[in-house]
């Protein structure tokens, strides 16, 4: 969305080239180098610096700090013990926490605050919606039927818009894992702002 051109290097987690650990010690994606050496180590915090160099559908301003720390937060929690549940065994320690309705708990919330305008942050799509709607999708795929039959009234048309974006279906194509003396993978602006 911002016009920006970038070397992609697609990484298979489970196969991580060194180069990834060199770059950021965290070691997992995404990570962007910027050309002075910077290093950006978070999702969100790529998506901010590219919409400040270029912000065509003016997306900083519907940054809701609250719900984008709110999905990073607890619903990330929620998110990953739902989603991978035998990666947390220490948490039975404790007692049950059913992490599928503490997220939808969550959901609910934001399809409240879908139904006042139709996005999170306004009537038109911005950097919240486009931050979380890719959080809400692996929840919706864990347990498609379940999530289907959920009563989010605001929030199923939300996604589903989303999803259906050219947006989204020019920036979700297949890439072969990088490694070290491949062709650069250029990878930059969509050709259609307009969905």
């Amino acid at each position: 969305m911002a016009g920006i051109t970038v070397e992609l290097r697609e990484v298979k987690l489970a196969n991580k080239p060194p180069e990834l650990a060199e770059a950021s010690p965290k070691a997992t994606v995404p990570v962007l180098v910027l050309p002075d050496g910077t290093v950006l180590e978070e999702s969100i915090a790529i998506m901010r610096w590219a919409l400040t160099q270029n912000d065509p559908e003016a997306w900083l301003s519907g940054d809701n700090t609250a719900i984008i720390e709110q999905a990073d937060g607890p619903f990330k929690h929620h998110l990953d013990r739902y989603k991978y549940p035998n990666r947390y065994e220490h948490e039975a320690d404790r007692g049950t926490v059913d992490h599928q309705a503490e997220g939808l708990s969550i959901l609910r919330e934001w399809d409240s605050v879908i139904a006042k305008a139709g996005q999170l942050s306004g009537a038109a799509r911005s950097l919240t919606d486009i931050a979380l709607f890719p959080f809400i999708r692996q929840f919706a795929n864990h347990n498609r039927a379940w999530f289907d039959a959920a009563d989010l009234p605001n929030l199923h048309p939300w996604l589903a818009g989303h999803l259906a974006s050219d947006l989204f279906n020019q920036i979700m194509p297949k890439f072969v894992p990088w490694k070290a003396g491949d062709e650069p993978v250029m990878f930059g602006a969509v050709t259609d702002r307009v969905d």
